[in-house]
């Protein structure tokens, strides 16, 4: 807890501050709207890019949503994986694990106010390898709140407490982000205890009828309470904060740029290793229709890494400064029967457990199709490249295949069944993960499911 605790503070400190600055902005343009409490036009009002908006994208289909909605009920669940703790006495160790996941969700919006919510405590315990059992929290939060006719503020955090990333609900693959601020989830631990957070914020100002300026911020947190478990890895944390200005020079069509700053750290042993980058972007989004986005990004990128010896690992002391291109693209899309989110960047982000920040290139992929009214089936993989900035440690260097491929069933109104594969693969020489460096995972739920409608 160590690396996480030294960096509390200070992140306290910058939400707060960055809240408070964005309440005083919020205020002083409410003050100024003469109708902020009517419905804004929805001809003249200007969405905001994912570029800067840093939301994961949402892939349900159309005819699947549950808007307006309270939805509460429980999950069991069971998988088999060939691999749980890496190399373990020469060969890897399969085991089966059970987990149970009482579940709250809420779904709720006006015509200025959205916000959802979802909270799936729970435990998970495995049959051989009981030491590692695990009581589960996964809780997840968006909020979007339109201040006035002209002003939007969006915000979203993730939190996981779990013995492994395949826990959150048996996929392994996470959300797909079209900005610039999305966390490095890419290397995958075997079981191990782990928490994990993500957040952003993001407010916009419409100053006039084609053109919005704004600010954004977002942290990110991983953390390994017993290092024993995961040998080779560390804790990281991460902060950024950006500004930015967007014109739509037609109905659909969004250009704008953006500057970026991120503190990237990692924490091996009792020592530190930080990144800091400053990027300039311009972006271009596009949107034909409603449900539907297109989104580049791309620009220079200045680093400068600061990382202390590691004696013990033969490390020397790093100081680095360079510049690099970063870019990316994203398209998210939500159809009556297909919802898909796809997206690709190029950046310097934290190391996700490696000994420092890395050059990230990664792809991402998420697909749902409701097939009929009753069945639905979604696709999901991603690819990551990390290459660590600073440390001449090639051998820590590799990349990350990822994909899960399940079918779920709906029985009547509340009763559910779905089954599922998880197929990974890693390569980087680490000794909790490069003794056995594939993964593959079946897994079945059974869900008692129940909503109920919200007045508007």
């Amino acid at each position: 807890m160590k690396g996480a605790t030294r960096n509390l503070l200070p992140q306290l400190i910058a939400v707060f501050v960055c809240l408070a600055s964005m309440s005083n902005w919020a205020q002083v343009a409410v003050a100024q709207s003469d109708d902020s409490n009517q419905a804004p036009d929805a001809e003249d009002r200007m969405v905001m890019s994912p570029v800067v908006s840093g939301q994961a994208y949402s892939v349900g289909s159309e005819s699947g949503g549950r808007e307006n909605s309270l939805q509460y009920g429980v999950t069991f669940s069971t998988a088999y994986s060939d691999n749980v703790l890496g190399l373990s006495n020469g060969s890897p160790v399969s085991d089966i694990n059970y987990s149970v996941w009482p579940t709250i969700g809420i779904d709720q919006g006006t015509a200025r106010f959205r916000w959802n919510l979802k909270y799936a405590p729970g435990f998970t315990f495995y049959q051989r390898t009981s030491q590692r059992n695990e009581t589960d929290h996964n809780a997840t939060i968006g909020f979007e709140y339109r201040l006035s006719q002209h002003v939007t503020f969006v915000a979203a955090d993730t939190f996981q407490k779990s013995s492994s990333v395949f826990n959150q609900q048996g996929l392994a693959s996470g959300p797909v982000y079209g900005g610039t601020q999305s966390p490095n989830d890419s290397i995958i631990a075997p079981i191990a205890n782990q928490l994990r957070n993500f957040g952003n914020v993001a407010l916009g100002y419409q100053y006039s009828a084609n053109d919005m300026i704004g600010a954004g911020g977002g942290f990110s947190n991983l953390y390994y309470p017993d290092k024993a478990q995961v040998n080779g890895l560390w804790d990281s944390s991460s902060q950024s904060g950006s500004a930015f200005y967007t014109h739509r020079f037609s109905s659909r069509h969004y250009v704008g740029a953006m500057y970026q700053y991120q503190r990237l750290m990692s924490y091996p042993g009792d020592l530190t290793a930080e990144t800091q980058t400053q990027s300039a972007y311009l972006f271009y989004s596009v949107f034909p229709s409603e449900r539907f986005s297109i989104s580049f990004f791309g620009g220079p990128q200045h680093s400068n890494t600061a990382q202390p010896a590691i004696a013990s690992l033969g490390y020397p002391a790093v100081s680095l400064r360079r510049w690099d291109p970063a870019g990316g693209t994203s398209l998210n899309w939500q159809g009556h029967f297909i919802g898909a989110g796809l997206s690709y960047s190029h950046l310097i982000n934290s190391g996700g457990g490696l000994v420092g920040a890395v050059r990230l290139d990664t792809a991402a992929a998420s697909v749902h199709f409701q097939l009929t009214r009753a069945l639905s089936a979604s696709v999901s993989g991603s690819y990551s490249n990390n290459n660590v900035i600073g440390y001449a440690v090639g051998a820590s260097n590799g990349h990350t295949n990822e994909g899960t491929a399940a079918l779920k069933r709906l029985v009547g109104e509340h009763f559910s069944v779905e089954i599922g594969y998880s197929r990974l693969h890693q390569t980087y020489d680490i000794p909790v993960i490069s003794g056995a460096p594939n993964t593959n995972r079946e897994f079945v739920s059974i869900s008692y499911m129940f909503a109920r409608p919200l007045g508007r």
